[in-house]
C-alpha cells in the first residue's frame, strides 16, 4: 500500500506514448454484490493517503462528507461509493485530485495498484452503450480474452453531478468573442471522450458560429480525417480545405490526444491543419510536450473565452 501511495507522485508525469497509468481502487459492493475494479488516470491524481479527518459541512451537497485539511489546503471529500451506487466495508483511503484547476478529495474503500497501459486497450464507455459515470472500460491484462475489467470514472461527469460550481455551465454568447470566419465547407473537427466536455465544447463553437463534428475517442477523430482526406482528393482539393482545426483532449480511448497530434503533424495530408490540446492535464510538462508533438496550442479546460481566443488565433495565423 505505502508503495502505491509514493508511485502516485513519482510517476505521475507520463507523456509521450500512446501510454498511460491508472491507478486502481476498489469502492465496495454494487447492489448484486459484485466488487468491480474501477480506476482514473494518475496525471489527475496528486495523491493518495489514509483517510485524513473530514469536518461536516452543515447543508453541504448531496454525497459530501465535508471539508479535510491537506498539506494546508481546504479540500471538498466526495463519497465516491454513495455517488456510483455501491457500499464500502470503510471508507479508508482518499484521492486527492486536480481537475480544472480545482482540487477535491475522493474517498474510496481501498487503492490496489498503479498499471501501465496502452490507450488501445481501453474502450469507449458510451460505444459500448454503457456511459453514465464511466467514460471508458480498460482491460488490464494483455490478452483481450477473459481480460480484468477496470471501469475509468468520468471525473467531469461525477464532479457536474455533486458540485455544479466546479464545472459551470458556458455563458459562450458571452465569453468567446466574435463570429469566426472558417473558408467556405470547412469545420472544426474536436475530440473528446467525456460527453459533458464535448457539451462544453459545443457551445463555445456555436457560439462562434463555426460548423463541426465532433468524435468520442483519438481514433474516431483520425479515422474522420482520414474520411476528409479522401473526399477532399475526390475533388481535387486539400484536406486543410474541409477541417481548419483540430480541438484534441489528451486522455482518450483508443488514441490519445499526443498520438493524435502526432500522426497529425507527420502525414503530409493533415501538417498544415492547426491543432490545439485541450485538456485538464494542465502543466509546463504536458505543455512543453504538446508544443514538441506540433501543436499549435494548449489550453486548459475549460474557460470558454480562452478556447474562443485560441480558436481565433490559430485559424487566423493558418489563413
Amino acid at each position: 500500500m505505502t508503495s502505491v501511495l509514493h508511485e502516485v507522485d513519482e510517476r505521475s508525469h507520463l507523456a509521450g506514448t500512446n501510454k498511460f497509468e491508472l491507478l486502481l481502487f476498489r469502492l465496495g459492493k454494487d447492489p448484486d454484490g459484485q466488487r468491480e475494479i474501477f480506476g482514473i488516470n494518475v496525471f489527475k491524481v496528486r495523491e493518495a493517503l489514509i483517510m485524513p479527518g473530514v469536518t461536516k459541512m452543515p447543508g453541504a451537497p448531496r454525497h459530501v462528507l465535508g471539508v479535510a485539511n491537506i498539506r494546508g489546503q481546504i479540500i471538498p471529500v466526495i463519497d465516491l461509493p454513495a455517488v456510483i451506487g455501491y457500499t464500502p466495508s470503510k471508507l479508508g483511503i482518499l484521492v486527492v485530485t486536480e481537475y480544472e484547476r480545482s482540487m477535491q478529495g475522493f474517498a474510496v474503500e481501498e487503492v490496489e495498484e498503479i498499471t501501465r497501459l496502452e490507450w488501445s486497450r481501453v474502450l469507449s464507455a458510451e460505444a459500448h452503450a454503457v456511459g453514465g459515470m464511466i467514460t471508458s472500460i480498460a482491460r488490464l491484462d494483455p490478452q483481450p480474452e477473459n481480460s480484468r475489467l477496470a471501469l475509468v470514472l468520468d471525473v467531469e461527469q461525477v464532479l457536474r453531478d455533486v458540485l455544479p460550481s466546479r464545472v459551470p455551465d458556458v455563458d459562450a454568447t458571452s465569453e468567446v468573442g466574435p463570429r469566426l470566419e472558417l473558408p467556405p465547407g470547412a469545420v472544426v473537427l474536436a475530440a473528446d471522450d467525456s460527453s459533458v466536455a464535448r457539451s462544453q465544447i459545443e457551445k463555445v463553437l456555436q457560439a462562434l458560429e463555426v460548423p463541426y463534428v465532433m468524435a468520442k475517442t483519438g481514433k474516431e477523430a483520425w479515422d474522420r480525417l482520414q474520411a476528409f482526406a479522401s473526399q477532399a482528393r475526390a475533388e481535387g482539393d486539400r484536406a486543410r480545405r474541409k477541417v481548419a482545426a483540430v480541438l484534441t483532449d489528451l486522455e482518450m480511448p483508443e488514441m490519445d490526444g499526443f498520438t493524435l497530434t502526432r500522426n497529425i503533424k507527420s502525414d503530409d495530408r493533415f501538417r498544415d491543419i492547426p491543432v490545439i490540446i485541450h485538456s485538464s492535464l494542465t502543466g509546463q510538462a504536458n505543455e512543453d510536450h504538446a508544443r514538441g508533438v506540433g501543436a499549435e496550442g494548449y489550453v486548459a479546460k475549460f474557460v470558454a473565452r480562452e478556447l474562443g481566443a485560441a480558436l481565433q488565433r490559430v485559424i487566423a495565423a493558418a489563413r
